[in-house]
């Protein structure tokens, strides 16, 4: 079902670049304006250069962001700044990591996974699945990039099933004793190493055994449809070439459903248009939600605070649980949705989200409108959506619990699409590791 591929990745020359720290990114979907100046002035060759460049004054249709980073590819290139590996490979990847928000002495985790190509397949396909929805927005801007480039600079992270663990097992033995291309600590405090897996049996083995198993998009959707769309495009031009291109693929990061170094954390919404009184929002949500109030006063809001984000997090283990705070309230509420308004057992995957629910019962009636609806902010982080609301930053936080990666599966599998902002996949894989320069 899905088709991968060893590809000659193109790597940087760290005798020439100095540490891989200080040339790699995070995703560019999460990096704001200050992160991106930031990372354009640490090295001069950070990938950031070309996966996020910064606008000049007087850029034009042919002078932009997107024609310095395919110049600067070039550039790296000539230059001998990145490198392109003489064997086919893929690239066994792990990153151990604490959980955010784990307490101190929590162990740590690994993610596991593999850097390949895989063969681009209409997202109805039943190979490849979407689980989320995408705007158009982010999709121009990254098409235009590939445009450009011709290039993948980061990749889309899928998972696959695997719950015999055989095709990481494989990767660790043919791995075992050698020493890694890259094994740093990146800024988040992650360990991130990096092997080439060239030996032409193991990649055979690989393609074999993926060949069954169907993918889930976890992070990327912008990236695959960009994909898809430049594959559409170079397909129409007047006499493009028949047979498998390097148009056909993308880079992907392919994980098992089942690692257990895998976490989903949650994508809490911040209001920052005005929202009805308190009282009000009770009686527009009562009759489907059971309230219960954690008052606080300046002495015990951080004590209460815990106290409130326990029981939304314990109780929502096993029934829909919502927090909510208002700006200027002294109070934080548990939401509980009363069992006759739960979703039945034969509704669909997606209806049965939290993120589903908190989107159709309670932000369309506190936030009705599109506008209001777009000025929402999002974070993952409980305390940070709390503390916007304190500060003044949103006007009220509403609060949710993680969606299971199960139920990502399930959504997908239906064929079916999550709310925006739905999952928060971590650790995301960093850009700038390997790049699939496409040689044409």
């Amino acid at each position: 079902m899905s088709q991968i591929f060893p590809f000659h990745g193109v790597l940087y020359d760290q005798a020439i670049v100095g540490s891989i720290k200080e040339v790699v990114a995070p995703p560019y979907d999460i990096i704001d304006a200050v992160g991106q100046r930031q990372l354009h002035d640490r090295h001069p060759h950070n990938i950031i250069r070309m996966e996020l460049g910064l606008e000049q004054t007087g850029d034009s249709p042919a002078h932009n962001r997107y024609t310095r980073a395919a110049a600067t590819l070039q550039t790296w290139i000539k230059e001998g700044v990145l490198k392109r590996d003489s064997q086919p490979a893929v690239y066994y990847h792990t990153i151990e990591y604490s959980p955010p928000y784990s307490a101190p002495d929590a162990p740590r985790k690994v993610l596991r996974g593999f850097l390949a190509l895989a063969k681009l397949e209409a997202l109805d396909s039943g190979h490849i699945y979407p689980h989320e929805n995408t705007r158009a927005a982010a999709k121009t801007d990254r098409l235009n990039l590939i445009e450009a480039c011709r290039a993948n600079f980061s990749p889309i992270w899928s998972l696959y099933s695997d719950p015999a663990g055989a095709m990481i097992r494989l990767l660790e033995t043919a791995t075992k004793g050698t020493p890694a291309k890259y094994d740093f600590q990146d800024d988040a405090g992650c360990r991130e190493c990096l092997w080439a897996v060239t030996d032409e049996a193991v990649l055979k083995h690989m393609r074999e055994l993926m060949q069954s198993k169907p993918l889930f998009i976890a992070d990327g959707h912008h990236r695959y449809e960009t994909a898809l769309n430049y594959q559409k495009l170079r397909r129409q031009q007047p006499g493009s070439p028949t047979g498998l291109q390097p148009y056909d693929s993308v880079l992907m990061l392919l994980t098992p459903l089942e690692d257990p170094g895998l976490t989903v954390l949650p994508t809490h919404r911040v209001a920052t248009t005005p929202l009805p009184p308190s009282d009000q929002i009770a009686q527009l949500l009562r009759n489907m939600f059971d309230f219960q109030e954690f008052p606080f006063s300046p002495s015990t809001q951080a004590q209460v605070r815990q106290q409130f984000l326990t029981a939304v997090r314990t109780e929502g283990q096993h029934v829909p649980v919502f927090g909510l705070v208002r700006q200027g309230d002294d109070r934080y509420f548990k939401l509980t949705l009363k069992p006759v308004y739960r979703p039945s057992i034969k509704a669909s995957p997606r209806t049965k989200l939290d993120v589903s629910l908190l989107q159709q019962l309670i932000v369309t009636k506190l936030c009705p409108t599109q506008q209001e609806q777009e000025a929402i902010l999002y974070t993952k982080d409980d305390h940070e959506a709390l503390d916007w609301v304190a500060k003044g930053t949103g006007s009220g936080a509403l609060l949710l619990n993680a969606t299971k990666v199960s139920e990502v599966q399930a959504v997908a599998a239906a064929g079916e699409r999550m709310p925006h902002k739905s999952t928060y996949f971590y650790p995301k894989p960093l850009t700038g590791l390997v790049l699939n320069v496409m040689n044409e």
